[in-house]
């Protein structure tokens, strides 16, 4: 135990209503642990229990094995936050690969809508630490555990409910492709912590529906990280990815865990974290993850393990990457079954994340034919965030490549592509480019100083 505070009266009242004593919910909790492989915590007692009540705090994973003994005799979730055990916003190893998944993902849930916890969270630092995943034995046991989950609701969930979860995600995606992940978060997050969370812990029609409905939660726990991802939150972007794998390592998807990880890579390698990107992209494309996946899924998978090795100074890896990344898509056809989440990725995808592997390794007019081949082949109606980025990034090679005239047109026609759209990655362009034109600004270069005027009205007016 450590730090002593008041009473806790919120884990005395769902105690209550559970209807257990303190021995009952020590012995449950020890439980818990037990089939969680903590066997550390096999001397937890009455007396225990009795010093959370009084305001102690459990140590370690104690407070999740706690909430899930209670969420069982009360057949609900029961989250950190209602038993008045939350963990601190800004520690990211809180959530454990070791912890349950649905606790986790409610209690992450009411942490993002919460304004002020949210902006803790935010703030807190993105951590490397974070990325190392779990051994083999956790794959092999999370599937075991989420097949013998005990139902906390009667209702039945069958395969109209799948498809629901599923249609509802495909609305939040192309949103986010069209204005940015700052949009329509809120919502997101309270339909993924609530109603899908609700579907989670309810009975399943058969075992393959329960499988898909914690895909479909885990791709759409994938899009909440993804969105937080790209609106520049990090740490949140963090936890929901990580909570997105733990969804797919219990439905027993090894493809959608691929992609989730493939994002993890993303991120990592864009903050800088290049070896643990390259590990995450290597995970990603271990055993059934790319083997089962779709052509198209494999393309994305190999495009970001190129981007990865490019990062890390693997030039000749890189490029070998990207020849079968082409393969792939170039493989993928309009009969193949492919899952929803691929929808945006096509020949355009594939130009840009190929233009910023040649970047990174020095092949600046390659980056530049690929950027362009990238924002001619995209559909700037369906996809106008990342339309804007390409064209801000390749505006940033024009410079690096010192064609400054060049460079100002293509971020004039990024800002134009910016109207409406709230993205961190849209405002890092910006605030890159305005970087970069500041020696001209200063020579009173008439573009410079539009350019530097337009940057700044969007970035007051966005965030």
């Amino acid at each position: 135990m450590t730090r002593k505070r008041g009473v806790n009266t919120k884990l005395a009242a769902v105690i209550a209503e559970a209807g257990l004593s303190h021995a009952q919910v020590a012995r449950a909790v020890v439980r818990v642990a037990a089939e969680n492989g903590a066997r550390e915590h096999a001397a937890i007692g009455r007396s225990h229990v009795s010093h959370w009540v009084a305001g102690s705090s459990p140590s370690d994973q104690a407070p999740f094995f706690l909430a899930e003994a209670l969420s069982r005799q009360l057949k609900r979730v029961v989250t950190l936050d209602e038993i008045g055990l939350s963990q601190p916003a800004s520690t990211v190893e809180a959530f454990d690969w070791g912890t349950d998944t649905l606790i986790e993902l409610v209690d992450l849930g009411r942490m993002d809508i919460d304004v002020n916890r949210r902006t803790a969270l935010g703030a807190a630092t993105f951590s490397a630490a974070a990325l190392i995943l779990p051994e083999g034995d956790w794959w092999r046991d999370l599937p075991i555990r989420g097949r013998h989950r005990n139902p906390k609701h009667s209702r039945v969930i069958g395969a109209g409910d799948v498809e629901a979860v599923r249609e509802m995600t495909q609305i939040f995606s192309k949103l986010d492709q069209r204005r940015g992940g700052g949009h329509a978060r809120s919502a997101l997050i309270q339909y993924l912590s609530s109603d899908v969370a609700s579907n989670l812990t309810s009975t399943f029609a058969t075992e393959r529906i329960r499988q898909q409905m914690f895909s479909a939660a885990s791709e759409l726990a994938y899009l909440a990280g993804w969105t937080a991802f790209d609106n520049d939150e990090h740490a949140i972007a963090q936890h929901h990815f990580r909570a997105a794998v733990k969804l797919a390592a219990e439905a027993n998807d090894a493809p959608m865990a691929g992609h989730v990880l493939r994002a993890m890579a993303h991120q990592a390698v864009d903050l800088g974290h290049v070896k643990a990107g390259l590990d995450l992209a290597t995970a990603s494309l271990d055993a059934h993850r790319y083997q089962r996946a779709c052509p198209r899924e494999r393309a994305l998978l190999g495009v970001v393990y190129a981007k990865a090795l490019g990062a890390n100074g693997h030039k000749a890896s890189a490029a070998a990457a990207l020849l079968r990344a082409e393969d792939d898509l170039a493989a993928a056809s309009p009969g193949d079954d492919e899952p929803s989440r691929v929808f945006f990725f096509g020949e355009a995808s594939l130009a840009h994340e190929t233009a910023c592997t040649l970047r990174d390794t020095g092949d600046l007019a390659g980056s530049i034919r690929e950027f362009r081949r990238s924002v001619r082949t995209r559909k700037a109606s369906s996809f106008t965030r990342t339309h804007a980025v390409t064209l801000g990034y390749l505006g940033s090679v024009q410079a690096q490549s010192r064609h400054i005239e060049q460079a100002c047109a293509t971020w004039s026609k990024a800002l134009d592509a910016m109207d409406g759209i709230n993205s961190g990655r849209t405002r890092k362009v910006l605030k890159d480019m305005r970087t970069a034109l500041s020696p001209f600004r200063k020579r009173g270069l008439a573009q410079a100083n539009e350019l530097d005027a337009r940057a700044a009205d969007y970035l007051a007016t966005t965030r």
